[in-house]
């Protein structure tokens, strides 16, 4: 039988291959630099190859050691993943939620599931999601958008109600622009909710010939900044009919064009959480909780989809 290296030693070379350098994974472990060093000398010993090139800038992966970071990383993360099934369900709620939908849904209703379920505590992240997607071991249920490609198969999805665009501005905006058709779009500000500009692009592309350029603009890091900038007078936002709701119905924001609906192609808000926690007490509580509360955002855009 094959004589195992030392845990330690494996769990300071996956950190240290991670983060691509030892200083990295000495603040994730909490352990000096120079302790992880020693434990990775320990494991190139242990093997008889040498896993990182010490350069003067650095270390770098060797190509045995970029052939060792995949399964000792996998590894580690079921090892994560069954440790955390089998510990039990803690009170815990750890809930990411990026930061427009955090702002313009959740968080003016967390209030409620804690009043609903005392016996969770509930530990927001107002986040966007690294490279890597959601990760169910940081956290136990996530906000996302539901049309996402290449999404871990390991994950169960649950759309809460759909994404409907359309522009919305403020209704003195609109009278010194003159919006009383799509093409006067082509001399306002356009507010963009990314740098990708698909809000727009996706707008002009449902409705053809409106003589728009969803490449000029401005460009805003989610959609609470750019409609507050909307507010403030500065241009023209492509409203999320759920998200700016406040707005629009307050007459705050109007739309100009309001039979000018389109459907997202990122389909709808969305939970998602790890299969293996999917029923669990604490996730099937805030899923139902969720999923009732927007009943009333389905109930509306609904209506826009069958005019």
């Amino acid at each position: 039988m094959v004589r195992l290296p030392p845990l330690n030693a494996l769990r300071a070379f996956e950190a240290a291959a991670r983060h691509r350098g030892f200083v990295g994974a000495s603040e994730e472990l909490n352990v000096t630099r120079g302790a992880i060093s020693r434990h990775v000398k320990l494991l190139e010993d242990h093997l008889g190859v040498q896993l990182f090139e010490r350069l003067a800038q650095g270390v770098r992966l060797t190509p045995a050691g970029k052939a060792l970071q995949p399964t000792i990383s996998e590894a580690f993360g079921m090892i994560g993943r069954a440790v955390e099934e089998v510990s039990g369900d803690t009170d815990e709620l750890r809930i990411v939620c990026p930061p427009g939908t955090s702002i313009r849904w959740l968080l003016p209703k967390l209030e409620g599931f804690r009043e609903a379920y005392p016996e969770f505590n509930v530990r927001l992240t107002t986040d966007f999601y690294p490279d890597g997607g959601f990760d169910p071991i940081i956290a136990d249920i996530g906000f996302s958008i539901s049309n996402l490609s290449n999404r871990s198969h390991g994950l169960e999805v649950q759309t809460l109600f759909p994404i409907l665009l359309t522009p919305a501005c403020t209704p003195d905006y609109r009278r010194r622009k003159s919006l009383t058709s799509p093409e006067a779009l082509a001399d306002c500000e356009l507010l963009h909710e990314t740098r990708r500009h698909s809000d727009w692009r996706t707008w002009v592309d449902a409705f053809h010939n409106v003589g728009v350029d969803p490449a000029d603009g401005q460009e805003f890091p989610n959609i609470d900044i750019a409609t507050k900038a909307a507010v403030m007078g500065v241009g023209v936002v492509m409203a999320d009919l759920v998200l700016c709701r406040e707005e629009l119905q307050s007459g705050t924001l109007v739309a100009p064009f309001p039979d000018m609906v389109c459907k997202s192609p990122d389909g709808g808000i969305c939970l998602l959480a790890g299969r293996h926690k999917w029923h669990s007490p604490k996730i099937a509580a805030f899923r139902a909780w969720a999923y009732e509360t927007a009943e009333a955002d389905r109930s509306a855009t609904e209506q826009f989809l069958q005019r």
